[in-house]
């Protein structure tokens, strides 16, 4: 696969980018430059590497959950700007 100008230009139309001639010629090598070295990927032998989702092993990130008392409903209804039928009322969001 071969980036080329045209391909630049569309990619900054979209990004609503202006590039100059300069630019756009640089670019393209750039991006040129980018695939070929991603290419050498498909050369090296992959058989046997098992898939991993992170680079180094994370253990014991999570904390478990403890079950704690909550506060009264009489307390957090204090802090609520109205209230009905034991529940925090918010304006509706929906027309």
């Amino acid at each position: 696969m071969s980036i080329t100008i045209k391909d630049v230009e569309h990619v900054a139309a979209l990004a609503r980018l202006e590039l100059g001639d300069q630019e756009k010629e640089r670019f393209t090598e750039q991006l040129n430059a980018i695939l070929k070295y991603a290419e050498q990927l498909n050369q090296l032998d992959t058989d046997g590497v098992e898939p991993t989702s992170h680079a180094m092993p994370l253990v014991n990130v999570m904390r478990e959950d403890v079950v704690k008392p909550s506060l009264p409903i009489e307390k957090v209804l204090l802090n609520a700007p109205d209230e009905e039928d034991g529940q925090i009322k918010v304006p509706a969001v929906l027309e």
